[in-house]
């Protein structure tokens, strides 16, 4: 099947009333256990790529990847996401090389650390979408800065995060400022901040509504409920992962991550797209970790990677199905980036339009 558009998936998901989970991957073996995964579930998927990636697998490597990865699993309609694109080049060479969406991270300035002011983000996306919807592609927008609302302070991945102190304000999106910021744009898609961060350590408790602020996506999908929201730092840090891991020679303090029931109840208000990607990681990690404690005697890469992958694929079906994307593959008929472009250009795809008759 065809690579699928954000934008396409989204409204799919949105019309059926599900949420995609987003999930990063660096290398082959964590885009088979996605696709295994997606699979066996009949699911969409949403592969993501952040600049750390890219630069570490290199552009070509990645584009070949997915490539081989659509061969292999013909029936399954795959979005290759661009993951906080921090200006207009790394958009558009994401585009170049086969990406279908793009994410303009405008919330913090082309240094990806420095929190950016309302009008920066908006122009810098704005000229995104310009150029991606002139061939098709969607994108992503950012308004709000990830980071703890129990530290005031972002966490950095892949070289991207906020640095210093952020105020509350910052660190929560306006519901109002997210309607014009939507008119301003015509972005396909919203992040927003309610508390989320990324890595592991995004909650020193069980996190309730002071420090992850879900009433915050309710309030902005009232105001905006044809605009697709967006989860980032989504990863819920599973409790058994961790024991896993520390059983076997690992030394992670105890965290919490967002919940499964709180993902979903932001899909119930209008989260489509959900990003993931250190629950992948530590699922990996604990299983490779296992091998190595016990046989230390084990040298061969594949003895560790099998069932590191293996635990991946399984928690990737889990979040398929816990969201809804389950079933829904086989339900899309995809359409080519080319008439994604005609219905642009026609405006039968304009997001701002939508923003107006919710202001």
């Amino acid at each position: 099947m065809a690579r699928i558009t954000l934008r396409q998936l989204l409204d799919h998901a949105a019309e059926h009333g599900y949420g995609v989970p987003a999930f990063n991957i660096n290398n082959m073996e964590q885009g088979i256990a996605v696709l295994e995964a997606a699979r066996s579930m009949d699911a969409p998927v949403i592969l993501q790529a952040s600049r750390g990636a890219r630069s570490y697998a290199g552009d070509v490597m990645l584009a070949k990847m997915i490539e081989a990865l659509e061969t292999a699993h013909p029936q399954i309609p795959i979005c290759v996401h661009q993951d906080h694109g921090n200006d207009e080049a790394t958009c558009m060479t994401a585009i170049q090389h086969g990406f279908t969406s793009v994410m303009m991270d405008g919330s913090l300035l082309a240094d990806a650390k420095t929190p950016a002011p309302f009008d920066y983000n908006v122009a810098v996306t704005r000229r995104v979408v310009d150029m991606a919807h002139w061939v098709g592609a969607s994108v992503e927008g950012e308004l709000g800065v990830l980071g703890s609302l129990e530290t005031g302070r972002g966490e950095a991945e892949d070289g991207h995060g906020a640095e210093g102190t952020l105020s509350r304000g910052q660190l929560l999106t306006d519901p109002d400022q997210a309607v014009e910021f939507v008119q301003a744009t015509g972005v396909d898609a919203l992040a927003i901040a309610m508390g989320t961060s990324h890595g592991a350590y995004k909650f020193a408790r069980e996190p309730d509504g002071e420090i992850l602020a879900m009433d915050v996506v309710e309030a902005i999908h009232a105001r905006l409920p044809h605009i697709h929201l967006v989860m980032h730092g989504s990863s819920s840090v599973p409790e058994e992962l961790q024991e896993i891991f520390n059983a076997n020679g690992g030394r992670m303090p105890r965290t919490w991550g967002v919940p499964v029931a709180e993902i979903v109840r932001g899909i119930r208000h209008g989260v489509r797209k959900v990003n993931i990607d250190t629950d992948c990681r530590l699922a990996m990690a604990a299983a490779m970790r296992r091998v190595a404690h016990r046989d230390p005697a084990e040298f061969d890469p594949r003895k560790f990677l099998k069932p590191a992958m293996e635990a991946m694929r399984d928690l990737c079906r889990d979040r398929f199905e816990q969201f809804g994307a389950a079933g829904n593959a086989s339900r899309i008929k995809v359409l080519p980036m080319a008439e994604m472009a005609r219905r642009y250009r026609s405006g039968m795809l304009d997001p701002a339009e939508a923003g107006a008759r919710a202001a």
